[in-house]
């Protein structure tokens, strides 16, 4: 099975957490140019690891020239499997939507130039959506460029408009899944084409159900996977087998 978006190198031993549950990859995102670096460093170390290289959304106090030279110096990087994650971030009260916007639509261009895909993070306060329409806004530009909107929130707009956008849109769903109140992103998980959905822990955040509360973990991903099926009615291997595939799609991994 693979983990799809997870931050490898913030868990304290990286070396532990692979191969868990029977992980046969993970891709470790690195959202700035330190954990860019990192995360092409465990690439490096470990086969089964791939890398992205990016700057998120949160962190434009870090977008310079040099930062974005540092990072596309590493997109050409063998194990360097997509760009991101980027997107747009309305959580937080000192959000700079300027600025999150300049470094969406460069990280869009570099994954156009590299022909990799983009890793979009889109994230608002309850009850708002203004970072999931100004996504949408921003994506209609690029409609040639293949995304996976991690941890995605279920959003029925950004759902159907991912639809729309056709076969190289991709839904990641990480341990919230599992939580409660989660209707929208369950009703997305049920509803969604098989061949877009892909599997993701975001570790060490959003440990599913029944981790949730404690550090999360690569391997975890597996306890999404047997919800996620449950719902469906399906047998987790079909579903391991079909999400395992999308991934390697996505990022262009190798047969397994």
């Amino acid at each position: 099975m693979i983990d799809s978006h997870t931050h490898l190198d913030y868990i304290d031993d990286p070396a532990g957490a692979r191969g868990e549950l029977g992980l046969s990859a993970m891709v470790c995102i690195g959202a700035s140019p330190q954990h860019a670096r990192n995360a092409v460093a465990l690439a490096e170390q470990f086969e089964d690891v791939y890398a992205t290289v990016g700057l998120h959304p949160t962190d434009t106090d870090e977008d310079s020239p040099d930062a974005r030279a540092q990072i596309e110096a590493l997109v050409s990087h063998p194990r360097v499997v997509g760009i991101g994650e980027s997107g747009l971030d309305d959580y937080w009260d000192d959000t700079k939507r300027a600025a999150q916007v300049s470094g969406f639509e460069w990280q869009l261009d570099l994954a156009r130039r590299s022909g990799k895909v983009l890793v979009i993070h889109t994230r608002d306060k309850a009850g708002q959506d203004s970072a999931h329409r100004g996504v949408m806004d921003v994506l209609r530009a690029w409609p040639d460029v293949p995304v996976i909107l991690h941890c995605f929130s279920g959003h029925p707009e950004l759902l159907r408009f991912g639809l729309e956008r056709g076969e190289q849109t991709y839904f990641g769903f990480a341990g919230n899944t599992t939580y409660r109140n989660a209707q929208e992103i369950q009703a997305a998980a049920r509803d969604l084409p098989l061949t877009r959905m892909l599997l993701e822990t975001d570790a060490p955040f959003l440990a599913p159900v029944p981790k949730r509360g404690k550090p999360n973990r690569p391997g975890y991903v597996r306890h999404t996977l047997e919800f996620i099926a449950a719902l469906r009615g399906l047998d987790p291997a079909e579903l391991e087998a079909a999400t395992d595939a999308n991934t390697r799609r996505a990022y262009g991994l190798p047969p397994a």
